[in-house]
């Protein structure tokens, strides 16, 4: 199986996600999008595969997001996947691909349904928290 993360690694849930993936015996296309953001074709790819609006994708905490005025409901969906383009920070993260779909992983748990049953035995987060 191929998987692919859009990845932060100071993020915490990103990190479990990717030791998850790792532990699973996959080896990831990692893609730090905050260095190496996604095209608008492929943002919108994402989007469509995880079912999901731009806004549904918006990350709030530690970005633009109120000084930019995203809460109001005037931009559309176009607009804030332009934002999304312009600020990367704003992409909710991380998203993994594999070929059982497209998920945005938070919590961090969320990306077993995108390994084969049985892939993780067990799991402990940074944190200490299993998960499996």
């Amino acid at each position: 199986m191929t998987a692919t993360i859009y990845h932060n690694p100071k993020c915490g849930t990103s990190r479990n996600v990717l030791a998850i993936l790792r532990q699973a015996g996959e080896e990831p296309e990692v893609i730090e999008y905050l260095k190496n953001p996604p095209s608008r074709e492929k943002l919108v790819a994402l989007l469509a595969a995880m079912d999901t609006t731009p806004r549904d994708l918006l990350r709030r905490k530690g970005t633009p997001y109120d000084e930019l005025g995203l809460g109001d409901p005037k931009w559309s969906d176009d607009e804030i996947v332009g934002f999304m383009l312009e600020h990367p920070i704003l992409i909710n993260r991380p998203i993994v691909e594999t070929p059982r779909g497209t998920k945005l992983c938070r919590p961090s748990e969320t990306v077993l349904e995108l390994l084969p049953e049985g892939a993780v035995e067990s799991f402990r987060k940074e944190d200490g928290t299993k998960v499996r």
